[in-house]
């Protein structure tokens, strides 16, 4: 019907058929040899965890017809990182595979994932930009070391155990 559950496939670059509309959860997770995927224009939906842990993917074309991307998507995804290691993908920041201690989010990010920065261990500090709406579930659980986080007055949402396991202090707006 439609809906592409799993890939079993050794090939390095997937082109998915044109019959998919629908990408499920954990679909391709752990392909950590996949390195390319191009989705068909009628894709309406990519599934949660759908490309979690595809470590050499460095390339996704995702066309305008997904209206819809579950969280954890690309979570793990290094090759998909920007040089300071942030995977940001249609303004969502799904992951974080850079060694800094203080982050700052870059001013492109407009909601944080679930899962985003999940056991960080060594980050110490995160300042969120103004325009950042949501910080999803667990997005900073398991960051041991955190013990700072500025969220501006333009989040509205914030997930469950999205701090949980953290000694943090938190700082809401502008002082």
């Amino acid at each position: 019907r439609g809906v592409l559950y799993g890939y079993c496939g050794e090939g390095k670059e997937v082109l998915i058929p044109n019959s998919v509309t629908s990408i499920g959860i954990w679909a391709f997770y752990g392909c950590s040899s996949l390195t390319g995927v191009t989705i068909p224009d009628g894709v309406t939906s990519i599934g949660d965890c759908a490309f979690s842990g595809c470590s050499s993917l460095t390339s996704v074309t995702i066309p305008d017809s997904v209206t819809s991307i579950g969280g954890g998507a690309f979570s793990g995804c290094k090759g998909l990182a920007d040089l300071d290691g942030f995977i940001i993908i249609r303004g969502v920041l799904y992951g974080y595979c850079g060694e800094g201690k203080e982050v700052l989010i870059p001013n492109s990010v407009t909601s944080i994932g679930i899962w985003a920065f999940y056991g960080c261990s060594s980050l110490t500090g995160v300042t969120i930009p103004d325009g950042v709406t949501s910080i999803g579930d667990c997005a900073f659980s398991v960051c041991s070391s955190l013990t700072s986080v500025t969220i501006p007055n333009s989040v509205t949402s914030i997930g469950e155990r999205a701090f949980s396991e953290c000694g943090i202090q938190i700082v809401f707006g502008k002082c």
